[in-house]
């Protein structure tokens, strides 16, 4: 499979203060093609890439990344902890130990631990992970709702992907996420593919230098306050945490 690659893209002031000026991430955006007749997965996607699933009606995973990369358990993600999190994550995408994150290991990431960068929905239920097509039924394509695709046992909160492996005799259409939206709607950025969006150079390949500078931009566009910290009520909201409170909302 093809992998896709996005690349990040980060703005600069005035050529006049460029010298002071610091990049910053675009914050993600709700887009039409991700207005889902049924709920979407109750998924975070981290500002480096890891996945954080809950099942439905949980609260949104979302503070599960906090704690988890704030280690000292002091209620402030400060700058040292934030790329901490980002550099233990790219100890799991480098599977050879090379120290660099190259096309397999891309794949690998985009298949089996975070296959909503590819348009896939991952549910938790029960203790299952289960990944399904379901761009077909936002963007009227043929086929109509799919299911099946990957299952397995576990979210992913850990790193690597508990997902199972693809069903042989799965004949349900690959998705194609035709609205380039990707991890987007799971997370701060606007970055659908979030690990090749360190790949700034366009090799083709991701050094843990790369993934550290993307860390560096996230966390200042974060905290652009310049606090030194982040809190977990001071985040942005997701697309899709927006969504999700907006549906509980009207069901109440």
């Amino acid at each position: 499979m093809t992998t896709r690659r996005r690349f990040f893209q980060f703005a600069l002031s005035s050529p006049a203060l460029l010298a002071l000026a610091r990049p910053v991430a675009s914050f993600a955006q709700d887009r039409p093609a991700f207005g889902l007749a049924e709920d979407p997965g109750n998924v975070f996607i981290s500002p480096c890439g890891r996945p954080f699933r809950a099942k439905p009606g949980q609260p949104y995973p979302v503070a599960d990344w906090f704690r988890t990369a704030d280690v000292n358990s002091d209620g402030k993600l400060d700058h040292a902890e934030f790329v901490a999190d980002a550099l233990a994550f790219f100890k799991v995408l480098d599977r050879n130990g090379d120290g660099v994150i190259g096309p397999d290991e891309v794949a690998f990431y985009e298949q089996r631990i975070a296959p909503e960068v590819l348009g896939m929905r991952v549910d938790v239920s029960g203790g299952v992970a289960v990944a399904r097509p379901v761009l077909q039924t936002v963007q009227g394509m043929p086929g109509g709702p799919a299911g099946g695709g990957m299952g397995g046992t576990g979210g992913d909160n850990e790193g690597e992907s508990r997902l199972g492996p693809p069903d042989p005799d799965d004949s349900h259409p690959r998705p194609y996420d035709a609205s380039g939206a990707g991890a987007s709607p799971y997370s701060f950025f606007d970055e659908p593919e979030p690990v090749t969006a360190a790949d700034t150079h366009f090799r083709g390949l991701i050094s843990k230098s790369d993934f550290r500078a993307l860390a560096e931009i996230h966390f200042s566009t974060l905290d652009s306050a310049a606090l030194g910290y982040l809190i977990l009520e001071g985040l942005p909201k997701t697309p899709v945490q927006r969504r999700l409170e907006r549906v509980r909302n009207r069901r109440r």
